[in-house]
């Protein structure tokens, strides 16, 4: 599992992603992220997405492919 700090380290707000809010079996929602990525208190890493309102589990959320 990803931690907040490991994924503040490789990408700042506004990384391209694909992210799936409630389970990885919904529509995937290609966008970029809002925030830098935070613990909740029971330990879940979350980060905020253009297009989604809260905090989606960073389990949830695939940075995209690099273009170049």
């Amino acid at each position: 599992m990803t931690t907040a700090t490991e994924w503040n380290a490789l990408y700042p707000t506004g990384t391209p992603v694909t992210a799936y809010p409630l389970t990885r079996n919904d529509a995937p929602l290609t966008t970029r992220t809002r925030s830098v990525a935070w613990t909740l208190g029971h330990g879940e890493p979350v980060v905020m997405v253009e297009g989604y309102a809260g905090g989606i589990a960073l389990s949830h959320v695939d940075p995209a492919a690099p273009t170049t």
